[in-house]
């Protein structure tokens, strides 16, 4: 099966790309149900990285670990050089992350709109997008600006659910299956979405099942199995590496 043609970081050797996140041996609960086994990740500002695994992989549960939303965590998350594995998620978010949760989580009785104005601004210095630019960037959004979330279609809920945090300012997204089952073509905006932010210097960790669509945007790849890493690799190496993918998760 040959593989999607795939994106490279090309970061000059002069200027090395700083470290947006470093997780380094980290153990993560729910309850006494023990997920996540001595996890190590970094990912460089700029960067887009994809968690790729099987459903129960640890994927999902290693972004909510980030952000804290999980039992008890052991280990180190840094985020932008900042330790926050001891920080609450109010903390961790005003460091400069924007989660967006497989649900998504849009207020279903405002308009997108009055969803878009409601984030605040993260304590980071880091300006968040403009309603105008979000419109740019999603002109859906805009000629749906005076609906109330539960008359946009699904396609539409996930671009606000992103917009949203775009509005914080954060420039870390991790993102949890943003393409689960959407049209082809919203997934193809979705995709483009991901490229301009990319060249916009935002950083970001996609969980995604629809190895199709991450393959393509992805600079480096992170395979999960029972919640653990058990591959990475770059986009270079992607071709390489697809019988292990194959076998892994049968793409």
């Amino acid at each position: 099966m040959n593989a999607p043609a795939a994106s490279n970081v090309h970061v000059p050797a002069s200027e090395p790309a700083q470290t947006a996140l470093e997780i380094a041996d980290l153990q993560a609960w729910y309850g006494e149900s023990h997920i996540l086994h001595n996890v190590n990740i970094t990912v460089r500002q700029g960067e887009v990285v994809t968690l790729l695994g099987r459903n129960g992989a640890g994927r999902t549960t290693t972004l909510r670990a980030i952000m804290g939303l999980t039992g008890a965590r052991k280990g180190s998350i840094r985020i932008n050089g900042v330790e926050a594995i001891a920080l609450p998620t109010h903390r961790i978010a005003h460091l400069g992350v924007g989660y967006c949760p497989e649900e998504r989580g849009i207020f279903s009785s405002l308009s997108t709109e009055e969803n878009l104005l409601l984030p605040p601004t993260l304590k980071t210095g880091a300006k968040g997008m403009s309603i105008d630019e979000i419109y740019d960037m999603f002109p859906n959004l805009k000629e749906r600006r005076n609906s109330q979330g539960t008359r946009l279609s699904g396609g539409e809920q996930q671009m606000l659910a992103v917009a949203r945090i775009l509005r914080t300012g954060a420039r870390l997204l991790l993102l949890d299956e943003i393409s689960e089952g959407l049209a082809p073509v919203i997934v193809q905006g979705l995709a483009r979405m991901i490229r301009t932010l990319k060249a916009k210097g935002y950083t970001i960790v996609m969980v995604e099942q629809n190895f199709r669509f991450a393959a393509p945007l992805a600079d480096r790849f992170y395979v999960m199995e029972h919640g653990q890493i058990v591959e990475t690799f770059a986009a270079s190496e992607l071709n390489a590496k697809m019988p292990v993918l194959t076998e892994l998760l049968g793409v």
